[in-house]
C-alpha cells in the first residue's frame, strides 16, 4: 500500500509487532531503595517478611474488655466494669486509642461513644462479640503472603505495603534509556527568529519516556546535514532506543531514512496511521532506531502508538490501559479506509465530544484536546450522534 510518495506504507499493528522485536528485553536487575522505586518494575516476585499489622490492635478509640463481659449491656442497661491501666481481666476495661495494642487479656472493643465514664468505673451501652472493633495481626498480610510477581510497575502505594512487609530495598529492572534527538535546520532552542522554530518535539517526547518508565537523554539539536545525523545516532547506539523527531519523510530535506539505512537497516519507513505516517524504524548496531515526523501532532501520534510499548518492552513491563470515557459526537469526524485515525476530541457538555480543529502541525489542539477517538482502518469516519470512546493518552501509567 503506497501512501503520499511512500513506496509502501505498513499497517500499525504489524509495524508495531516488528518494531518491538528489535527491541531487546531488560538486562540485570538492581536493587533499589523502596522509597526510591516508584514507577520501577519489578524483576523478582516479593513476600511479605512480617506479618502486617505485627500485633493485635484496637481499631476504634475506646475501652478494650473482654466480650463475654458485656452481653448483657444496651442503651436502656448499661453493664458497669473497673478501669484498669494494665492487663484486662474479667469486669475490666482499659481504655485505647486507634492502632493502640491490644491489652493483654481482653479480645474487643467497645467504642468511646457506647461508654459513659463513672468515676474509676465506666458503664457499658453497646455488646460486642470477641473481635469487635480489633483488627487481628497479619490482618492486612501475614509473614509468607505474595505481594507482587516480577513485572510489575510499582506504585506509590506498592511502595508502602513493601515498607509495611518488612522490606528496605527491592530488585528491579533497569530503567530502558532512550536518546531522543530533534533534528531540523530551522530548529532553536528559544526566541525563534524569521522563518525558525521553537524546538519542542525531542522536549515532549523525552518527558513522556520519563512518564512511561525509561531514562531519557534529550540531545542537542541536530541539523539537516548527513553527516551530523551519522555522528549523533553512532554516539547513541549504546542505548536501548534511539529516537530522532523531524526529518522523516520524503522531502529533499528528509534525510533520516538514508542515514540509518546507511549505518544500519530500514526495516519500516511509513505507516498507516493518521497523523504521523511519515513514522519509519530501522535497527544500527543492535539499536533500534525510531524516526518520528516533525509535526508536533503527528509526532505524539507516532510515540504514543510506538515508541510507549517500545519503552515498556525494553523495561520488561506490560503498558496499562489508558483511562477512557465513552461519549457521544455533537459532529462527525473523519477516517479513511486502510488508515488508523487517531482524531482529538474535547468534551462540550455532559456526555458529548467534538473535535478539535487543527491540523497534525497545531501543537494547540492537543492541549485543547480531552483524549482522542481511534477510528479503525475499516470505517471512513464516525457520524454526529454515534457513541465513541475517549482515550485519556495522556496519563500517567
Amino acid at each position: 500500500m503506497g501512501h503520499e510518495g511512500f513506496a509502501e506504507v505498513t499497517r500499525l499493528a504489524a509495524a508495531r509487532e516488528e518494531l518491538l522485536s528489535a527491541v531487546d528485553l531488560p538486562g540485570d536487575a538492581e536493587s533499589v531503595a523502596v522509597a526510591d522505586a516508584d514507577g520501577r518494575t519489578l524483576a523478582e516476585p516479593v513476600a511479605a517478611e512480617r506479618d502486617v499489622p505485627g500485633f493485635d490492635r484496637a481499631a476504634m478509640d475506646g475501652y478494650a474488655v473482654v466480650a463475654t463481659d458485656t452481653h448483657d449491656a444496651s442503651g436502656h442497661s448499661p453493664v458497669e466494669l473497673d478501669v484498669v491501666d494494665s492487663a484486662v481481666g474479667r469486669r475490666q476495661a482499659r481504655y485505647v486509642h486507634t492502632g493502640s495494642p491490644m491489652p493483654d487479656g481482653a479480645d474487643a472493643v467497645v467504642k468511646v461513644e457506647e461508654t459513659e465514664e463513672r468515676g474509676d468505673r465506666i458503664e457499658m451501652f453497646a455488646a460486642v462479640p470477641p473481635g469487635e472493633n480489633v483488627a487481628p495481626a497479619g490482618e492486612d498480610v501475614e509473614a509468607g503472603d505474595a505481594l507482587y510477581e516480577p513485572g510489575r510497575r510499582l506504585r506509590p502505594s506498592d511502595l508502602g505495603l513493601l515498607k509495611a512487609g518488612g522490606h528496605r530495598s527491592v530488585a528491579v529492572r533497569p530503567r530502558p534509556r532512550v536518546s531522543v534527538i530533534p533534528t531540523g535546520e530551522e530548529l532553536v532552542d528559544f526566541d525563534p527568529g524569521y522563518g525558525e522554530t521553537t524546538e519542542t518535539n525531542g522536549l515532549t517526547v523525552s518527558r513522556l519516556v520519563e512518564r512511561w518508565g525509561g531514562e531519557a537523554n534529550y540531545r542537542d539539536i541536530v541539523g539537516d546535514d548527513e553527516d551530523a545525523l551519522r555522528a549523533a545516532i553512532e554516539r547513541d547506539t549504546d542505548h536501548d532506543i534511539v529516537v530522532t523527531t523531524g526529518g522523516s519523510s520524503v522531502g529533499e530535506r528528509d534525510l533520516i531514512a538514508d542515514v540509518v539505512a546507511d549505518l544500519g537497516e530500514v526495516l519500516c519507513h511509513g505507516v498507516a496511521l493518521k497523523p504521523g505516517h511519515p513514522v519509519g524504524y530501522g535497527v544500527v548496531d543492535g539499536t533500534p532506531v525510531l524516526t518520528l515526523p516533525g509535526y508536533p501532532v503527528s509526532c505524539l501520534v507516532c510515540a504514543v502508538q510506538l515508541l510507549r510499548p517500545a519503552v515498556a518492552r525494553a523495561g520488561g513491563f506490560e503498558p496499562a490501559p489508558f483511562p477512557e470515557f465513552e461519549a457521544t459526537l455533537d459532529r462527525k469526524i473523519a477516517g479513511e479506509v486502510g488508515v488508523r485515525s487517531f482524531v482529538r476530541v474535547r468534551k462540550t457538555g455532559e456526555g458529548t465530544v467534538e473535535p478539535v480543529r487543527g491540523g497534525a502541525g497545531v501543537l494547540s489542539s492537543v492541549a485543547a484536546a480531552d483524549g482522542w477517538v481511534v477510528v479503525p482502518e475499516s470505517l471512513e469516519g464516525v457520524a454526529a450522534g454515534e457513541p465513541v470512546v475517549v482515550q485519556r493518552w495522556e496519563s500517567f501509567y
